[in-house]
């Protein structure tokens, strides 16, 4: 096949200029004239023809498109409500750890509430833009400002039919409303239809955190306490006290989505304060956990190591107690070594979050008919470690103990089960009986004129207690048999004050009534007691008590 000639010859072009660069094209530019040619006279070699030219400008338009994309700052007229109907809130659940499903960051964190996966930023080269344009998911919020962006056009949705999520994202009430809590009983539903409660509530036990959930749902029903953490701005203040707020603004929550909350993330901030003593693998002691949440919690809102009342922590709970010893000398007679003698005592004042109540020792041996019954004490007889008379042996010192005025307007109280020696951890099973309202503690506490007229009652109503359940469980191991501990929290509804449903179980997600009467039949572990507010009254000392025996 014979080649084509060339139109004219390369020798004679070979001088020519060489053609102008492509110019970039202005958005909203108009051209009216086309573009110079610098080519020679024949002007069909050098410039390029018209339908290439137009191509090559629509792929200028592209790569324009994908490396600065256009953001919207407002949806076009008649889309306001664009994307809104692929929202699914059932599978929502802000409890959990706010950190990017792709980084793992918590900066900058978005909501995907089509899938409910979190993603980070919502720019052109963020994980969210680009979740939105591979699923089609459009919608995000914010979990910082809970505002609402719809991607990948990147304009605020302003709608108030996304209020419900907003106030889910982060519960906010205000004092009216928290004033309310305790008046009258409120209903709620979730999106499943499923009635509750709000403040009694299930929490999720993720693998071994039921230690922390009883102690959490007791501190939430401490009324000072919950006012403070669901009505103080704690923006400026650690994490620890930040979501430990949102967590019992949530168990508070009467819109919820869910009739049960998740801690995941207050733990996950306690792990790393704690590094790892306490966390959600490893099961603890409920009491202990107390005492370090406690004192963490204190410095997380700004009290002080030093200065007593100094926080709504120490306001609640400190206490004031004497303690008197004296050393056991060798001279001592074996049966009145805690006897104090008239030598110098020392003394010494303390400051106290939680009281430890001592049990009797439990029976080794069969009764007369031949069952090892579980004994039975009443709490005041427990007390009675406090009445500034009972001596105590503390290892090389006799010891006596005394709460001083004022007391603290929620007494926590300790009953010690458990012990420990080089060889085996012991159980004590032993049943501490106790009224649910109307504990006087004026015997245990030293009479000072000057706070408080001596010879009046000092009345205390039960509001929480944590007890402890045994469990035995099937194991290959070689001892066979092995014991679980199962802890359960009992709550006071004041809304039902005197009435059906006043006294409600909570363990993890399960929640059920109890009766008042039936309290003392578990082993009781730890207490909140509320003290009464006004004088005494006859009929106040009669009402709801319970014989003790």
């Amino acid at each position: 096949m014979v080649k084509r000639q060339a139109l004219e010859p390369l020798e004679d072009i070979v001088d020519a200029p060489s053609p102008a660069m492509k110019r970039a094209r202005v958005e909203d530019e108009e051209m009216d004239s086309p573009p110079p040619t610098n080519g020679t006279s024949n002007g069909h070699l050098m410039s390029p023809r018209q339908q290439e030219a137009d191509s090559l400008d629509d792929d200028d338009d592209d790569e324009a498109a994908i490396a600065v994309p256009r953001r919207q700052v407002a949806p076009e007229e008649g889309y306001t409500d664009l994307y809104l109907d692929t929202i699914d809130r059932k599978v929502l659940d802000f409890d959990f750890e706010k950190l990017c499903s792709v980084t793992l960051s918590n900066i900058n964190v978005y909501a995907c509430l089509v899938c409910g996966k979190y993603y980070q930023g919502r720019g052109p080269k963020s994980q969210a833009y680009f979740h939105a344009l591979e699923e089609g998911h459009h919608v995000y919020v914010n979990m910082e400002t809970k505002k609402v962006y719809v991607l990948p056009e990147g304009y605020e949705v302003l709608s108030k039919s996304l209020d419900d999520i907003k106030f889910v994202v982060d519960p906010r009430m205000s004092k009216e409303e928290v004033a309310r809590l305790d008046r009258e009983p409120k209903v709620s539903w979730d999106l499943l239809n499923k009635e509750y409660i709000p403040g009694f509530v299930g929490m999720n036990n993720i693998k071994a955190n039921d230690y922390f959930n009883v102690v959490v749902q007791a501190l939430a029903h401490v009324v000072p306490l919950r006012n403070y953490f669901m009505l103080e701005d704690l923006t400026a203040r650690p994490q620890l006290a930040q979501r430990f707020s949102t967590l019992v603004r949530k168990i508070w929550n009467p819109r919820a989505f869910k009739s049960h909350v998740s801690p995941h993330e207050l733990l996950q901030e306690i792990a790393l304060r704690s590094s790892k003593r306490f966390s959600l693998t490893n099961q603890s002691d409920p009491v202990d956990f107390l005492s370090w949440f406690l004192n963490h919690l204190h410095l997380a809102v700004g009290g002080s190591k030093t200065k007593p009342n100094s926080s709504i922590v120490q306001k609640v709970f400190q206490g004031t107690l004497k303690i008197e010893s004296q050393e056991i000398t060798a001279r001592a007679d074996a049966g009145d070594r805690l006897r104090f003698e008239d030598a110098a005592v020392k003394t010494e004042i303390s400051k106290f979050l939680v009281l430890t109540l001592d049990l009797p020792n439990a029976p080794l041996f069969q009764d007369a008919l031949e069952r090892n019954a579980i004994p039975q004490v009443p709490l005041t007889a427990i007390l009675n470690k406090y009445n500034g008379m009972l001596p105590q042996e503390k290892m090389r010192d006799r010891v006596r103990y005394r709460l001083l005025h004022p007391l603290p307007p929620y007494l926590m109280f300790h009953i010690k089960r458990f012990s420990k020696n080089k060889f085996v951890s012991e159980r004590n099973p032993t049943i501490v009986t106790f009224p649910v309202r109307s504990l006087d503690m004026a015997p245990y506490v030293e009479p000072n004129p000057k706070v408080y007229p001596p010879g009046e009652p000092i009345w205390y109503d039960l509001v929480a207690n944590i007890t402890h359940e045994a469990v035995k469980k099937k194991d290959d191991s070689v001892e066979g048999e092995q014991e679980t501990k199962v802890w359960r929290v009992q709550l006071r509804d004041r809304s039902r004050n005197g009435s059906k449903g006043e006294w409600v179980g909570v363990q993890d997600l399960f929640v059920e009534e109890e009766r008042g009467e039936t309290l003392f039949t578990k082993e009781s572990y730890a207490q909140v007691w509320e003290r009464r507010r006004g004088g005494a009254s006859t009929s106040a000392n009669s009402k709801g008590k319970m014989r003790a025996t």
